[in-house]
């Protein structure tokens, strides 16, 4: 990955209309999450589920504020902009995920997605030129400020939960968008990612330090790249992920930790032990990102093990039937 490359247009490079087009479809984005949501817990949890249904609806109204304005301004045309069109802007978690969260998870969920969204208004309304959109952004910040503590009395509520267990629950969710997402995603690329060559020069030369130096210079130049492109792509202003630079290191620095981790073995010269170490490394390895998904992303574990341990082992497989071709 070219660090810094990206085909999605910066948040702050947006127009007007854009910034209005993309509000349009992120209050119907939301609002359709809402209603599956109550739909979902109707059952078990019926007054949670009105209370989604309740704020569903003021979504809704949101949404209708926002096309008057548009078509006052823009006229009917309205254009196709989406979250994911957007550099560093939030994204949501597909509904065919919701049976696999738990209902404090999906309170959670609903307290960001407030939070995001205050952020949204609050930024975008600092880019309006225009007094009355300028206006209408600002009270739907304080809307969603509203929501948010909404969010948060269903989350004590429901929970037995206290200021200090809402705030500890903020300060894991930004944990989490800091340091262990990004993280994440540095310790998946470098294990995964270097496999290949690593194991093809092992199998191709039988050299332990030819191998040492080529899993080194992999796992320190994907981790420099993988840094500087988490850190770059997202200022985390709207996303409110925290500090690029925090991120970045996180990123980078567990994309040289996952290529190293079985490139180190190498350092012993005997060839079939140092093959035989790092085997037994690399199954640690994408087992301890199976877990760590399954238990700070909400990924399903049986999903999470087929994608990453059975990928992994193909990217393994690889590697060495190159190496011996």
């Amino acid at each position: 990955m070219i660090p810094g490359f990206s085909f999605k247009k910066k948040f702050s490079d947006l127009s007007e209309k854009e910034i209005l087009a993309l509000a349009i479809s992120s209050e119907e984005d939301d609002a359709s999450i809402y209603r599956n949501y109550a739909e979902y817990l109707k059952n078990d949890y019926p007054d949670t589920s009105k209370i989604f249904d309740d704020m569903a609806r003021v979504e809704d109204s949101h949404r209708k504020l926002l096309l008057d304005t548009f078509k006052k301004r823009f006229g009917d045309n309205i254009p196709l902009i989406r979250r994911d069109h957007v550099s560093g802007f939030y994204n949501r978690k597909p509904v065919w995920l919701m049976k696999n969260l738990s209902i404090d998870r999906i309170r959670l969920e609903s307290e960001m997605m407030e939070r995001d969204a205050y952020n949204f208004y609050m930024k975008a309304a600092q880019m309006s030129t225009d007094a009355s959109t300028r206006k209408l952004l600002g009270d739907l910040a304080a809307a969603e400020a509203g929501h948010t503590v909404a969010a948060d009395n269903l989350i004590e509520k429901h929970a037995a939960g206290d200021v200090k267990e809402i705030e500890a629950r903020t300060a894991k969710r930004q944990f989490i968008l800091t340091w262990v997402q990004p993280g994440l995603a540095g310790l998946m690329d470098g294990s995964v990612s270097t496999l290949a060559p690593i194991f093809a020069t092992a199998f191709a030369t039988q050299n332990t330090w030819t191998t040492f130096i080529v899993g080194l210079a992999a796992s320190v130049g994907a981790g420099i790249s993988m840094g500087l492109t988490e850190a770059v792509s997202d200022d985390g202003v709207i996303s409110g992920r925290g500090s690029p630079v925090k991120r970045g290191l996180a990123c980078g620095i567990m994309t040289a930790v996952g290529g190293l981790g079985h490139a180190l073995p190498y350092l012993i010269p005997h060839f079939w032990t140092a093959t035989i170490l790092a085997m037994i490394i690399v199954f640690f390895e994408l087992w301890a990102i199976v877990w760590i998904q399954n238990k700070y992303m909400e990924a399903p574990f049986f999903r999470a093990a087929l994608q990453i341990v059975v990928g992994g082992a193909l990217v393994l497989a690889a590697g060495i039937l190159i190496g011996t071709g």
